[in-house]
């Protein structure tokens, strides 16, 4: 059978392209079980955690020395679910997954003998009868509810110091979060995970990381040595950009160049302009996965940070913290400094899908030949018209907007895309604590920057030239644009005040930058 990129469910070496699914981890993980200890794994969605719970099972039950099997208690992830029940879908979730991977003298007793007993009592009856030591390894832990999570965790702690005669030696917990964070999952106050929590017995908890850059490399040459057809330096590089490495994303774009595109002609050389068109494929199509990723954006926790890192402040100090690991647990922003969206396609697509609705709603498609003459955007034409449209509109639009803490960026840059979206692109560079949005405006082969700006009490135009100054020397330019929005409107700053247009030429450390300031 020919392999392919996969991006549904997990993966097989014998059908998909396939980076070792325990990344690094194998020592450790191995090491765990032969301690008879129990360990987490938590990794963002679509990020490889089923791969590798399927490919250990398989190997330990190959290998012979274990009693091994990997279930999910997603169907005990129910709001309001009786303890009765939970245990009742764990245990028969666990018996069909059994089914799976082991043999009949292996498998774990009838579910239907234990209708009304715990998942515990189930567990003690099945590993008092096997002849060798039981390996559980337990998915969508933190799909879990309420008095339903905290029974489970109790229940696996009070087996603790049965294994591994009487309960499995050996038992990691598989999620979204780290056990840390299960606590915020209990909804009702008087729910309580005890003292730390009741699985203290834990000996370490793992994040399943990104792809590296060799790790995609590898996964791309399995697929060279296939057809013959070469993923480049070059273009590894500019995916493991787009990407950041998560997973599904590497799988997709591959699939998107080599299916969707080139339509398996293997002959054809994957230039940058494929992978670029694929990258833009991917966010506009919208498959499941980014879907599902752009649900959370109506999240309040996830709204906070991703409300800070586009207008580059922290909204609440107090909450900022707790939202942030949030965050990083559903892959939305990245684990390193400064605070920013994860990779390229996510900062590409958030904005895209939080100012849908106005670039939708915002002027007429035979407005665009205003801005565009044989090819060449005017920007400043295009700026000022936007000027023109925020002092009529911008009250009646961002105060409609979910995200209006970021209104005013979010506005502009939708007012760009669609006029843009003729022959171009947006880069943005975002991050909580810069105090500004950058863009990078490409048309044909033109090339615009712009610094997005709130005009706080505290601004300095010395320091804001100077940062859009050093900002275009990374870019190899000696123009831009500075636009600044007063924070909100009052009596004392009318209209006629706050829109302003201004020339700047400004001397950076002997080198001089042409900075159009552009005031609303």
């Amino acid at each position: 059978m020919k392999r392919y990129f996969n991006t549904t469910g997990y993966c097989w070496p014998e059908m998909h392209y396939i980076v070792k699914p325990l990344r690094g981890l194998e020592k450790e993980i191995y090491q765990l079980i032969e301690r008879e200890q129990y360990f987490l794994i938590h990794a963002p969605r679509q990020s490889g955690k089923t791969t590798l719970l399927h490919s250990l099972v398989r190997r330990l039950n190959e290998e012979g020395n274990y009693i091994s099997v990997t279930f999910t208690l997603e169907e005990a992830g129910v709001p309001g679910i009786t303890e009765k029940s939970a245990n009742r879908k764990m245990i028969n979730a666990l018996f069909d997954a059994s089914t799976l991977v082991l043999s009949k003298e292996h498998l774990p007793p009838e579910p239907e003998t234990f209708h009304n007993k715990s998942l515990k009592d189930y567990l003690v009856e099945w590993a008092g009868r096997m002849p060798k030591k039981i390996i559980l390894l337990i998915d969508e832990v933190d799909s879990l509810f309420d008095n339903t999570l905290i029974s489970v965790l109790r229940q696996l702690r009070s087996g603790f110091t049965l294994r591994p005669d009487k309960f499995p030696s050996s038992i990691a917990l598989v999620g979204l979060r780290d056990i840390r964070d299960y606590k915020l999952k209990v909804r009702n106050p008087e729910d309580s995970l005890g003292s730390g929590s009741p699985f203290n017995i834990k000996a370490k908890s793992f994040m399943l990381s990104a792809f590296t850059k060799e790790m995609i490399k590898e996964l791309y040459s399995q697929f060279t040595r296939d057809t013959g057809q070469v993923f480049s330096d070059e273009i590894i590089d500019l995916i493991y950009n787009y990407t950041g490495g998560q997973p599904w994303l590497v799988n997709a774009i591959a699939n998107e160049i080599v299916v969707e595109i080139l339509k398996e002609d293997y002959t054809r050389k994957i230039t940058k302009e494929i992978a670029e068109l694929a990258k833009e494929n991917l966010i506009l199509r919208r498959d499941t996965h980014l879907d599902s990723l752009l649900d959370k954006l109506q999240e309040n926790k996830v709204k906070h940070i991703v409300t800070s890192v586009i207008s580059g402040e922290i909204q609440d100090f107090n909450a900022f913290d707790n939202d942030l690991q949030y965050c990083r647990d559903l892959g939305i922003i990245s684990s390193d400094k400064p605070v920013k969206i994860s990779n390229k396609i996510y900062q590409e697509i958030i904005p895209r899908v939080l100012n849908y609705g106005l670039q939708e709603n915002i002027g007429e498609e035979g407005d665009l030949v205003w801005y565009i003459k044989d090819n060449r955007l005017d920007m400043d034409k295009l700026l000022r018209a936007f000027q023109v449209f925020y002092r009529e509109n911008s009250e009646h639009w961002i105060d409609r907007f979910n995200y209006k803490e970021a209104g005013q960026q979010l506005l502009l840059m939708a007012f760009l895309q669609r006029v843009i979206n003729a022959n171009g692109r947006i880069e943005r560079e975002m991050a909580v604590g810069r105090g500004r949005t950058d863009l990078v405006v490409h048309f044909g082969k033109y090339r615009f920057v712009l610094e997005l700006k709130l005009k706080h009490k505290h601004y300095s135009k010395e320091k804001s030239y100077a940062q859009l100054s050093r900002y275009l020397d990374t870019l190899g330019s000696d123009k831009g644009y500075l636009v600044l929005f007063e924070p909100a409107s009052s009596d004392e700053i009318t209209w006629e005040t706050r829109i302003k247009w201004e020339e700047v030429r400004y001397n950076y450390e002997d080198r001089i930058k042409y900075i159009t300031v552009v005031e609303m």
